[in-house]
């Protein structure tokens, strides 16, 4: 598996009658990581992904995969990449194993190599027990399990995921996230496009913020949040202690000059809100471990990416 695989949209511009889907957008992705595609419903992130994978036309500019434009030459462009977009039915009549079998026939794989590539991605997803049984009295999580094989069985380069985990419980939100943190591990380029924010904070290195067709942003996660963390913002850490806080702890927490505010959310559990950014998280935790108030552990809000998110699609009202 190469690690010089690409994604680029160059210009790539859809309208529907009056209506524009996506406004010149340029992105380019390189490498072996997980970008998360972020916006709102009606953003443009699936029109984006069809005009990707050539299931409909730009009204101007053009999409390369590994550098071979998709509306030139669309077979060669596509040869490696799996697609999940949206959310295809199976015939519930077929097992996995032949449902499986049929996308191998079209992708082209060797009727030799059909049972081993099967049983790869039926484990990658975790659906070798169910591979033989009728995919009719599968849940909808475990045909979503299923989609995702079907866009592996070729073994792809890119793997392009349309929202994969929208409509499931949570169970088979978190079993999505796993397949996706493993796919990883096989020096794959994945661009999956997302509205939840707490599944791409698992599972995303870098993310990608559009709105109303527009891209507004495009850095690494990390980046995302340190850029906007800016030493006037105030952030929230929840700090875990292994002692309820005393009277004297909470003394010392009121005295410091780091900190805005704090509650205990639980009695070994405390909510701090501090001014600095990052560089006031270090100096935070440095402060907290000199009061010798017990403090075990200390990790930011699941929550930060959201505030930028809404400060960002805020911006473009």
């Amino acid at each position: 598996m190469t690690s010089s695989s690409s994604i680029v949209m160059d210009g790539l511009t859809k309208r529907f009658g009056q209506l524009t889907a996506l406004d010149h957008l340029d992105l380019k992705l390189e490498g072996s990581k997980c970008v998360g595609f972020l916006g709102p419903n009606g953003a443009g992130k699936t029109t984006a992904l069809k005009l990707l994978s050539d299931m409909i036309f730009p009204t101007e500019g053009e999409c390369f995969i590994n550098g071979i434009s998709v509306q030139e030459e669309r077979k060669k462009a596509l040869a490696e990449v799996g697609l999940l977009i949206e959310t295809p039915e199976i015939y519930p009549s077929l097992t996995p194993r032949e449902a499986l079998g049929m996308i191998a026939d079209l992708r082209g794989v060797p009727h030799s190599e059909w049972n081993a590539r099967i049983e790869t991605v039926l484990s990658e997803v975790k659906m070798m027990e169910w591979a033989d049984k009728k995919v009719g009295s599968f849940s909808k999580g475990m045909k979503q399990r299923i989609n995702i094989a079907a866009s592996l069985v070729h073994d792809p380069e890119i793997v392009i995921l349309d929202e994969p985990a929208t409509g499931l419980d949570p169970r088979g939100m978190a079993e999505v996230r796993d397949i996706v943190r493993s796919l990883k591990k096989r020096n794959r380029l994945i661009f999956m496009s997302s509205h939840i924010l707490q599944e791409v904070t698992d599972v995303c290195d870098e993310i990608a913020l559009i709105d109303k067709g527009k891209l507004l942003l495009y850095d690494t996660l990390a980046n995302t949040i340190a850029r906007f963390s800016d030493a006037g913002a105030q952030s929230t850490v929840d700090a875990g202690l292994s002692r309820p806080l005393d009277s004297q702890g909470e003394g010392k927490l009121k005295t410091s000059g780091d900190i805005v505010s704090f509650e205990s959310v639980e009695p070994t559990r405390l909510r701090i809100t501090f001014k600095g950014g990052m560089k006031g998280q270090e100096k935070l935790l440095q402060s907290l471990v000199a009061m010798d108030i017990g403090i075990v552990s200390l990790s930011g809000r699941a929550n930060a990416l959201e505030d930028i998110y809404l400060q960002q699609i805020g911006r473009g009202d």
